[in-house]
């Protein structure tokens, strides 16, 4: 009778049926597996309630997608792929996100596909080679904190080409100017450059010398604004 109550509108005597109890089987897995994907994600990253919530939930969704198809992997592939057309934030994600992401698809697709003991091994063995990379940071604080955004006020009769170059190329290994605006009803200009410091602790140097050359109007470092790897 249960049986009979999960069985589709279209399904013919040649469609197998799957059993209620190893629907709820692979369903309850991919859960597990999305919950521990979350908690590994959250290690040593900044993340959202609702991010870490959806990666938790991605697994459990695509299983049941692959489950629906009843066997046919490649329908269950294409299907699945959609998912990656789904905006899953408002804002551009970076590349962990995108990553912890496929990586929650992938062992949902495992898991309806039936190989639950892989679909374990695999959200065990990439999530902590995760954490591991998280762990290990490849220098990424000491290098991020010379990545800088330079905001630097002129007036409007100063003619701003080249006018910083000897002190940008002072206290910074590479510099570029990404953006020139108007501000203040025409009579400033607002100059942005993306800039890499030679040294951290050179900031407020780099400040002064800044501010004898543009009348000591509004100056703003901070950190870059244009994060690399973020996709």
């Amino acid at each position: 009778m249960l049986d009979n109550l999960f069985r589709g509108l279209f399904d013919t005597d040649m469609t197998t049926v799957i059993p209620v109890s190893d629907f709820l089987l692979c369903v309850a897995s991919a859960l597990v597996i999305g919950v521990l994907l979350a908690w590994m994600y959250m290690y040593k990253t900044r993340y959202t309630k609702s991010f870490v919530a959806t990666l938790a939930l991605l697994p459990a969704v695509v299983c049941v997608v692959i489950l629906m198809v009843n066997g046919n992997v490649g329908t269950g592939v294409a299907v699945a792929g959609t998912f990656s057309l789904v905006r899953f934030r408002s804002i551009p994600g970076t590349a962990k996100e995108i990553g912890a992401i496929f990586l929650a698809m992938g062992t949902g697709l495992v898991a309806g596909m039936g190989y639950l003991a892989y679909a374990f091994l695999v959200a065990l063995v990439l999530g902590g080679a995760g954490m591991l990379f998280s762990q290990i940071n490849f220098d990424r604080k000491k290098k991020s904190a010379r990545y800088k955004t330079l905001h630097i006020a002129i007036p409007e009769d100063l003619d701003y080409e080249g006018v910083f170059d000897d002190l940008l190329k002072k206290y910074s290994a590479e510099y570029e100017l990404t953006q020139v605006k108007t501000t203040n009803m025409g009579s400033l200009f607002r100059l942005t450059y993306d800039l890499t410091l030679r040294r951290t602790g050179t900031e407020k140097e780099l400040i002064d010398q800044l501010r004898c050359r543009n009348g000591n109007l509004e100056i703003t470092l901070s950190k870059q604004e244009t994060i690399v790897g973020a996709l």
